[in-house]
């Protein structure tokens, strides 16, 4: 009885194998569809485009793409708050927002590049970004109203939690 209810598994196990093997199956990715996912941006500004954005223009799109989900000063909606929350995280009900966490500007920009607007992700150009995140910079009073973002200014931005975050594990079986 055990041999026939082997038989099915191993039937599935070797045309999992075939199709695992490389028989023509499929295409190398070339340059410009590795390219259309290679967008990530550090903390350093590395993978920033070209482009600039500014507080004005910003708050622009920022009204008529995010302000219905995160509020129409980033105060939150149906989505997380974006200011606020300064001295909290060391308190027993920390909030995290752009303000009080987020320590690098340039993964605010990578963040806002890659997932919002929430319904049409990865379709704000450079510009727009640039200038979504110059004005939620200026709502957490991180960057003057007439400040120009751009891949030399983002990085120059110094975030309140910028030294926040350490490089140690406290934990004794983490190297």
């Amino acid at each position: 009885m055990r041999a026939r209810a082997a038989i099915p598994a191993l039937a599935m196990l070797l045309a999992a194998a075939a199709f695992a093997q490389p028989h023509g199956v499929g295409r190398p990715a070339d340059r410009a569809e590795i390219a259309g996912w290679d967008i990530d941006v550090r903390g350093d500004g590395a993978g920033l485009p070209a482009g600039s954005g500014s507080v004005a223009a910003g708050k622009a799109i920022y009204q008529s793409k995010c302000a219905a989900c995160h509020g129409a000063a980033g105060e939150g909606g149906m989505a997380d708050a974006l200011v606020g929350g300064a001295g909290s995280l060391a308190t027993g009900k920390p909030i995290r927002t752009v303000g009080s966490y987020w320590p690098y500007a340039p993964t605010l920009f990578d963040y806002v590049r890659r997932a919002m607007p929430f319904n049409a992700p990865q379709s704000l150009t450079p510009d727009e970004t640039y200038g979504v995140v110059a004005y939620v910079l200026f709502l957490n009073h991180i960057v003057p109203r007439d400040a120009v973002m751009n891949a030399r200014s983002l990085v120059r931005v110094r975030m309140p939690n910028r030294n926040g975050f350490v490089d140690t594990d406290p934990r004794p079986d983490a190297p």
